[in-house]
């Protein structure tokens, strides 16, 4: 009875998650912080904006009519200071996407917090991703340029994300490291970029095929976050953009 009792229970779930409208969650946290000047913001949003106009990604995101993608964008800099750029917007449609590109590219930097506190980061995006329970994957990215410096550890942090208030099902955070600009150029900053992905390895991430993708530099920013969308989204297309070196 109680075999047959819990497969039934399996089953309904199974048939939920099935039926769900929203197959996936996905924040996307922009550092902000003190390292990044005006330049390179731009270039964060601007390359967010077009990894999300390139053909493979909008097929990506809009492949599915009826299970769409759920989308949300966020900056971060110091404890408690983080900006909702573009709240949770269903994707369920070329408008959608259009209508997100285009904020993304005309909006402006504020004043921020010059600190690094990437757990906070990591928490309030956690947070935001909490409240879409309906969704059937929740993932959370996080870019960066550097380690944290402010506020609790992120190892502490990713930690407690692994259990409820604020660890949804299937919860996944994935880290995109931005090196310094020309990184790929010398040996010492391709030392640089890989001392911060492991960093990220270590503190960061979190949940099964949990990864870290790699930018050389805020130039190549677009080419990563597209490359690391399409491994999120659809696991086939990945081959289809080349690694940055030492990854």
């Amino acid at each position: 009875m109680m075999r047959a009792a819990l497969a039934l229970s399996l089953t309904l779930s199974g048939s939920q998650w099935a039926e769900a409208a929203c197959r996936q969650a996905l924040a996307l946290g922009l550092d902000v912080s003190g390292s990044v000047d005006a330049r390179e913001y731009r270039l964060q949003l601007g390359g967010l904006a077009e990894a999300l106009d390139d053909p493979r990604l909008r097929d990506a995101l809009l492949a599915r009519p009826g299970h769409h993608v759920d989308l949300m964008v966020y900056e971060w800099s110091g404890s408690g200071d983080q900006r909702v750029v573009l709240p949770w917007t269903p994707l369920r449609g070329a408008a959608a996407l259009d209508d997100a590109i285009t904020l993304l590219r005309s909006t402006e930097r504020r004043a921020a917090s010059p600190a690094t506190a990437l757990g906070d980061a990591m928490q309030f995006g956690a947070r935001q991703l909490a409240a879409r329970s309906d969704c059937r994957k929740h993932t959370l990215d996080v870019s960066g340029d550097g380690l944290s410096n402010f506020g609790p550890r992120p190892r502490d942090i990713r930690n407690s994300l692994q259990n409820p208030p604020l660890g949804p099902q299937e919860l996944t955070i994935n880290g995109l490291v931005i090196g310094a600009k020309d990184a790929g150029l010398d040996d010492s900053g391709q030392a640089e970029v890989g001392a911060l992905a492991s960093y990220y390895r270590a503190e960061v991430i979190l949940g099964p095929g949990a990864f870290v993708e790699t930018a050389e530099g805020f130039e190549d920013y677009a080419r990563a976050m597209t490359r690391k969308l399409l491994r999120e989204l659809d696991g086939r297309a990945y081959a289809q953009i080349p690694p940055a070196r030492d990854q």
